[in-house]
């Protein structure tokens, strides 16, 4: 009596299980932009360091042709025996010649009291020189030639390198050990009538000698 009547459900369940392309007509998933963005640039930066290799290598080899400028020449041995005049600590180098303390008071009065004062006292365009001795660890340190400089052999040096400041170098050795003479006089830190050469200057013991860390042990303590 009753006629059966098939339902249109699973002609939709059918539908919906085709796949997206074929109910779209295009792919269901779009394109993982990061994901392919992050690969190129993995891929540009394995190509750059090749590149950057490449241009370095060009580049030193365009500058290996280069000829360098002709400027100048070489330095002779005696200009380079002028100007090779350190003197390190121990007083390797020192040159002939020797000067007492009377003899440094005059070069002193002549040369250098002008910047450094009457005894060595300082100025304003002058450094102080002596004096300060003791006082390194107080509130009020003086740091002076006597009271901080650890070597006698290095005031030797800088006076002889350096001084007078308008005329540097202009001093003759026996002037040098003089002047060096005199200013360790005046805090007794050598005798009065002391005399200095390249032999007695370096075993001259400075009051702050021990004041210092010698960080390279290779070096020859005076």
């Amino acid at each position: 009596m009753f006629k059966e009547i098939e339902s249109p459900l699973p002609l939709r369940v059918e539908a919906v299980k085709k796949s997206p392309e074929a109910i779209l007509g295009r792919p269901a998933t779009r394109p993982r932009v990061g994901f392919r963005t992050r690969a190129m640039a993995r891929r540009v930066r394995g190509a750059f360091v090749p590149a950057a290799l490449l241009c370095l290598m060009a580049t030193t080899a365009f500058a290996a042709d280069i000829a360098p400028p002709k400027l100048g020449r070489s330095a002779t041995p005696d200009e380079i025996a002028k100007a090779d005049i350190s003197i390190p600590p121990d007083g390797k180098g020192l040159p002939p010649g020797s000067g007492s303390v009377a003899q440094g008071a005059q070069v002193f009065a002549a040369k250098c009291a002008v910047c450094h004062g009457a005894n060595a006292q300082g100025t304003p365009n002058g450094d102080r020189l002596v004096g300060g001795i003791g006082t390194l660890a107080s509130a009020n340190p003086v740091k002076t030639v006597s009271s901080y400089w650890p070597y006698a052999t290095t005031l030797f040096d800088y006076i002889r390198r350096a001084m007078p400041l308008t005329n540097p170098q202009s001093l003759q050795n026996d002037e040098d050990y003089a002047v060096v003479a005199y200013i360790l006089s005046i805090d007794n830190i050598v005798p009065k009538d002391a005399v200095l050469d390249a032999q007695s200057l370096p075993k001259v013991q400075m009051p702050n000698r021990n004041g210092f860390i010698n960080w390279e042990p290779r070096l020859i303590r005076p």
